[in-house]
């Protein structure tokens, strides 16, 4: 009878650590290109709630990044900024995500001219769904990941592990190549009709 009841307590240890497994590795997946993008609301820099559903029929560059005033983050930053009328050309919006508080996104704004939404997700649920939740020294930051969500709300294309260096240029490269192929086959279409 007891080794009965010992069998039973391991099978179901080994059950909860696999189940727990895979709920922990769900959470760190990174969203698909196709998928539908996960929604969220969060509060910008200046306290109100951004939600992703208010940028439908737009492009959405939705980046994530570490830390409020670093050097790399502050390059990322700052191109976006300098490319932000490039943005609006294509019907893009720059929403940028980190663990940081409203009141540090504000002085980070404050400080370099950022013009664009950054988000604060302290209680790192959005960073978590996107798969873009890191450790760094034993705190959770955001990883520098990138998604490019098109008008519908799907992903359209995602970078993992950016260089903030030339990040902005690749982005906006992107937007234009699918634009352009989405003209080319709307054309095509066109041309097919009796």
């Amino acid at each position: 009878m007891n080794l009965t009841r010992i069998s039973l307590a391991v099978l179901l240890t080994v059950a909860v650590l696999y189940l727990g497994a895979r709920v922990f590795a769900a959470s760190d997946a990174v969203p698909q290109v196709g998928q539908t993008a996960p929604t969220f609301t969060l509060p910008s820099q200046e306290g109100t709630d951004v939600s992703l559903d208010q940028y439908r029929g737009k492009w959405v560059v939705l980046y994530f990044y570490p830390k409020d005033m670093t050097s790399g983050c502050t390059i990322e930053a700052k191109n976006f900024q300098r490319d932000m009328s490039k943005f609006d050309a294509v019907n893009a919006v720059v929403l940028g995500v980190s663990v940081d508080t409203v009141k540090s996104h504000r002085e980070f704004c404050t400080k370099d001219g950022l013009h664009f939404k950054l988000l604060a997700d302290p209680g790192k649920k959005v960073v978590a769904q996107y798969g873009s939740l890191g450790d760094y020294m034993g705190f959770k930051i955001a990883k520098r990941n990138t998604f490019l969500i098109n008008p519908e709300g799907k992903i359209a294309k995602e970078w993992i592990g950016v260089d903030p260096s030339h990040h902005s240029e690749e982005v906006l490269a992107a937007i234009k190549e699918m634009q352009n192929k989405n003209s080319a086959h709307a054309e095509l279409r066109d041309d097919t009709r009796p």
